[in-house]
């Protein structure tokens, strides 16, 4: 996968459920380090994102925060900020999810619509059950893989 400017990370999931619970420990920590969150999706994930962040235990403050998040589909709203982000040179955790074809074709768009911006980190997720049969080839296409709540590196 070419990579000129930006940090890769993989992720696999196996459902939105759970592709949330890996996703949210991250966004959290990101958010508290002052990183900017986007979330590409091939499928609206307002109502689960929803219902979990209802049964966890999280502030007032964090939980407004987590929901403000763009969970929709709406991907030509989600390059227009990307673009605008990364004129900012703000510092961009950009998440793709969903099938391998979803997020090959994302990931070159996201080529097109970002200047050279080295504050940009793009973790793709990978719906497990697409994928379970090369899922080490994709993994070795990356240095790091996300894990509940941090990267874990990769070693080929």
């Amino acid at each position: 996968m070419e990579n000129k400017t930006k940090e890769k990370i993989c992720a696999f999931y196996a459902s939105d459920y759970h592709f949330e619970m890996i996703s949210l420990p991250y966004i959290s920590k990101s958010m508290d380090e002052n990183k900017e969150i986007i979330i590409l999706t091939e499928n609206n994930l307002e109502n689960t994102v929803n219902t979990l962040i209802s049964r966890m235990n999280l502030k007032d403050a964090k939980r407004n925060k987590i929901l403000k998040l763009n969970w929709k589909d709406d991907d030509l709203e989600k390059f227009k900020e990307i673009s605008k982000k990364s004129k900012e040179n703000a510092n961009l955790v950009i998440f793709i999810k969903g099938k391998e074809n979803y997020i090959e074709n994302v990931n070159k768009n996201i080529e097109k619509w970002v200047e050279s911006n080295d504050k940009i980190k793009i973790i793709d997720c990978y719906e497990f059950y697409e994928i379970e049969d090369k899922i080490e080839k994709i993994a070795d296409g990356y240095d790091k893989i996300l894990g509940t709540s941090r990267e874990v590196n990769f070693y080929n």
